[in-house]
């Protein structure tokens, strides 16, 4: 375990200095963070074999909501991650909730030293093995190497986007990257610069659109010590950080007009000015972009400057949504079901054609994400004892019940939760998945918008 590197994430000091003490005998590194908000830069700048998250934070006591948020934030970034839930209050409904979340395992505050060690054992070496299994290579797959770990790209469907990657990799074109949430933009776009001549040089990865009007050119561009009451020390934002590679800004049809100019100005000067100074520092990035929106129909309603779009889109890729791929749709499950098989000791064997047969008529709005959700679902609430050697059966899983299949925005009840668990359910089949687009119709931050998703299990 001496090569391991372990992210620590808690707002209490004394915890984190506690839990380094005891890890950094057992392992390699052990990286302490106290402000979450810092994970993405963490997650896109280093490889850890396992994240131990706490579950509240300042400003939710007890909750677990902060943690399930940020558990998601994670898995988007590194959908291999492998993630313990930590914190002082829970129980065994949280911990399963926990679980179907993504996380791999749940850790209770004050924790016993020995069962800590074990659980942090356990998530290193299923993290080696994932690794080892993407390195074996199989029909219809494509490993891309990212960050020292291998992302696989399964299904036919996806080899003329890859082929186009190949071909598009090796030059320094601006590559926007259009698909629903859940398709794999991230993979792709991280797959364009490990094949790039860039690819011993950072990849910074943005999400733009969690980005509010205040914080967004210190976060990008940087600032300088005094430029604002927090400013304490010089930062260097994310163009500089990524010089020499790619950065790569996610939901970029989030910003606003404000920061559509901005952002413009520097891709054409190539270079930045921190916020507080006007020293103006020259950068060599590629840039590569991703969104679920239509961005010409952004323009057409002037909500996106036309100009911007010419700057991004050198190259564009369509990545197509599950239920244009029912032939890739097995050899995920497939994929999937092997790997939390393994992970949570059930001996699946397989989906039994009944199954396969519902889900390839199923739409899946989440896409691939929500394929992996679903299997590693149905892996850990199979009872073990009726499912050695056996095939997961249509029962085992639980489908989203289609919103248009509903006639009215009221069902048996008037009871106000069911009203706006439908109400969202409407207005994702309505934007096919685009969390950016319904919040904007449902009149609610992307933040509150995912609490919701998560209170209600869509």
């Amino acid at each position: 375990m001496q090569d391991a590197k372990l992210l620590l994430v808690d707002d209490d000091p004394d915890v984190l200095l506690a839990a380094r003490l005891l890890l950094k005998r057992h392992f390699g590194a052990v990286d302490i963070e106290k402000n979450p908000e810092k994970l993405p830069f963490l997650l896109n700048n280093n490889r850890y074999d396992a994240i131990v998250l706490d579950m509240n934070f300042q400003r939710d006591v007890s909750s677990g909501r902060e943690g399930f948020a940020w558990l998601d934030r994670i898995l988007d970034i590194d959908p291999a991650a492998r993630v313990i839930l930590f914190t002082a209050y829970g129980d065994v409904e949280m911990a399963v909730r926990a679980m179907k979340a993504g996380a791999i395992d749940f850790v209770l505050k004050p924790w016993q030293n020995d069962k800590f060690l074990d659980t942090i054992r356990g998530a290193v070496e299923g993290r080696k093995d994932e690794k080892e299994d993407g390195e074996k290579g199989a029909k219809d797959k494509q490993s891309a190497k990212v960050n020292g770990k291998h992302a696989t790209i399964i299904g036919s469907a996806m080899r003329p986007v890859l082929e186009t990657v190949e071909r598009v990799a090796p030059t320094d074109a601006n590559v926007l990257i259009l698909g629903e949430n859940g398709t794999g933009k991230d993979l792709i776009a991280r797959a364009i610069h490990e094949q790039s001549d860039r690819r011993d040089k950072p990849f910074i990865s943005v999400d733009v659109g969690a980005l509010t009007e205040s914080l967004f050119e210190s976060e990008v561009f940087g600032h300088v010590k005094g430029a604002f009451t927090d400013a304490r020390d010089d930062r260097a934002g994310r163009f500089e950080e990524a010089n020499g590679g790619t950065i790569f800004l996610d939901e970029i049809g989030n910003l606003s007009p404000s920061q559509q100019a901005r952002l413009l100005t520097v891709l054409q000067q190539r270079q930045v000015t921190r916020v507080g100074s006007n020293k103006a520092r020259p950068i060599d990035v590629r840039l590569v972009c991703a969104t679920n929106a239509d961005l010409n129909q952004r323009v057409a309603e002037r909500q996106f400057r036309q100009d911007l779009l010419y700057r991004i889109n050198t190259i564009e890729l369509h990545l197509p949504p599950l239920r244009e791929r029912p032939s890739d749709i097995g050899l995920l499950a497939e994929h999937f079901l092997k790997k939390y098989a393994k992970q949570y000791n059930r001996s699946v064997s397989g989906l039994s054609p009944a199954l396969l047969a519902e889900m390839k008529q199923y739409r899946w709005p989440g896409n691939v994400r929500e394929l992996q959700h679903a299997v590693e679902r149905a892996v850990i609430l199979a009872r073990p004892e009726l499912t050695q050697g056996t095939l997961l059966e249509p029962g085992n899983f639980v489908f989203r019940k289609d919103a248009s299949t509903t006639t009215s925005p009221v069902n048996e009840t008037l009871q106000l939760e069911d009203m706006e668990r439908q109400l969202i359910q409407q207005a994702m089949q309505k934007h096919r998945g685009s969390i950016t687009d319904v919040a904007r119709e449902l009149g609610v931050s992307r933040q509150a918008l995912y609490r919701r998703l998560e209170k209600f299990g869509l």
